[in-house]
């Protein structure tokens, strides 16, 4: 991976998370969280925080989301909009639009959407 200013949040272990949404676990509905927060299972709905969002490899999220920064390394249906970053990690892949302060895209992810960088914070 490349330097970027918000390294310390791809060098999150799981002890690090609040809260972990695991794998054998299916959600529907409105997740809101300040705290920083792991999905490894799956999402349907709004997830509208303030804190960091760590979607997993193996996660499916079915919902619009609006967070500090966004790491994606699973697949996201829906828009995402970041106060601060969205970083598509090259396993990741999100279809719908993404609104940040800035956006990455790694090689070898997957972006259907339309992108808007809203400067830096």
């Amino acid at each position: 991976m490349f330097e970027t200013k918000d390294a310390d949040f791809f060098e999150l272990d799981e002890e690090d998370f609040d809260t972990i949404l695991s794998d054998d676990i299916s959600f529907r509905g409105t997740i809101k969280f300040t705290k920083p927060f792991m999905i490894r299972g799956c999402v349907t709905g709004t997830i509208d925080a303030t804190g960091d969002l760590f979607i997993d490899t193996e996660a499916v999220v079915c919902a619009n989301i609006t967070a500090s920064r966004v790491l994606v390394r699973g697949k996201v249906e829906g828009n995402i909009t970041a106060q601060n970053m969205v970083f598509v990690a090259k396993d990741g892949s999100v279809t719908g639009d993404i609104s940040a302060s800035q956006v990455v895209l790694e090689p070898g992810s997957a972006f259907t959407g339309r992108c808007s960088m809203t400067g830096q914070k």
